[in-house]
């Protein structure tokens, strides 16, 4: 009778089942090493980050079953979700909540690795991929305002089809002249829920495969002076210790639970909001925190900037590796840098807070009345 041996090298698992099933799939490939500062909070980020993305999906495939994305019909099926479906309420809370999260830990994330260098030589490609991430993000955040077709995401909508209008002939999907078979609430709520996913889980995938392909970045200035033929990662291995990926996981999947949790209670203290009724007369509303940077320069260019800024701004982020120039992924040596950063982000907090203490104004032409 055949029998199965171990691997060189590899313990004889007493769990019959789980030695069935890792035989199958090779789940003991997960516990290659990283290195031992991986586990810090500030090195999970991302793992933390991805986690609440998923218990996004859960909730949003969830809240899908009730939700009729019809102009006619959208505002009604919300309100079903909030005072008729079986726990509809919190789990719109929960989805509300922890979109938020997520957002406030996507950002750390890429604060993390700006700071600490972790964008540069070989991996500006993945930094890249990172910025279409927080792009796509931004999107999914943008869309599921608009479908709670109250008067916030009514404006919202407004703003969108203006924005389509300036990019002329290649902006016309985000206008109602596309098609008139199908209304732009449910071109946007397939948006929202199949083609950005998509997009978003593509990128997901190609950030951790460069992540696996390069390796855990090492503590800023210590890729100098590594030996020959190695990398930062494994020199960081070798000189502080590694945990294996699975321990890794353990300490994502930890860190996941606890803002979950968070999101939990959040939910359970303050329902997600939903405004007034569709109002198509003067704008009456703000965006969410994280677009408010925006709405001073609205205010004083008008309606494109919405376009040029963010263009702009994600044109600057990618190219961040290749501005970077340093000698050093030291904070030391890279203090300008930093510096820069510091004021840039000054700059967006004292734009929220001047947006969020002025009076909404009138930006888009012929809202009023429409």
């Amino acid at each position: 009778m055949a029998q199965t041996t171990a691997r060189p090298g590899q313990t004889r698992d007493p769990n019959p089942v789980w030695r069935w099933i890792d035989e199958r799939l090779g789940l003991h490939d997960l516990a290659y090493p990283v290195p031992a500062h991986a586990n810090s909070v500030l090195y999970t980020l991302g793992g933390i980050t991805l986690f609440g993305i998923i218990v996004l999906i859960a909730t949003g495939v969830y809240l899908t079953q009730f939700y009729h994305p019809a102009p006619t019909e959208a505002r009604q099926s919300v309100e079903y979700i909030i005072t008729t479906a079986r726990l509809g309420d919190f789990f719109r809370s929960l989805h509300f909540w922890m979109a938020n999260l997520v957002m406030i830990t996507l950002l750390l994330h890429a604060l993390r690795v700006f700071v600490t260098g972790a964008y540069r030589a070989p991996r500006e490609l993945n930094w890249i991929v990172g910025v279409g991430l927080f792009g796509v993000f931004m999107g999914l955040v943008f869309t599921g305002t608009v479908l709670k077709w109250d008067q916030e995401g009514w404006e919202a909508l407004q703003h969108n089809e203006e924005i389509g209008k300036l990019l002329g002939g290649a902006g016309t999907w985000f206008t109602p002249e596309f098609t008139v078979s199908t209304p732009i609430l449910q071109r946007l709520f397939i948006a929202h829920v199949a083609i950005l996913p998509l997009l978003l889980l593509s990128l997901v995938v190609a950030h951790f495969f460069l992540i696996k392909h390069h390796g855990v970045a090492s503590l800023p200035g210590h890729e100098e002076g590594r030996a020959p033929g190695h990398t930062d990662a494994k020199d960081a291995i070798e000189h502080e210790g590694y945990v294996p990926f699975t321990n890794h996981l353990l300490h994502i999947a930890g860190w996941g639970l606890l803002l979950t949790a968070l999101a939990s209670l959040l939910a359970l203290l303050v329902s997600a909001p939903l405004g007034a009724v569709i109002d198509p007369g003067e704008e009456k509303t703000k965006p969410l925190w994280m677009f408010l940077p925006l709405y001073p320069f609205e205010d004083w260019i008008g309606i494109k900037a919405l376009l040029w800024l963010p263009i702009a701004g994600f044109a600057g982020l990618a190219a961040v590796p290749f501005i970077d120039r340093f000698s050093s992924s030291s904070l030391r040596t890279r203090w300008v840098f930093v510096a820069a950063a510091v004021v840039v982000i000054a700059a967006l907090v004292s734009l929220s807070i001047y947006a969020q203490v002025s009076t909404p104004g009138q930006h888009v032409p012929g809202m009023v009345g429409g």
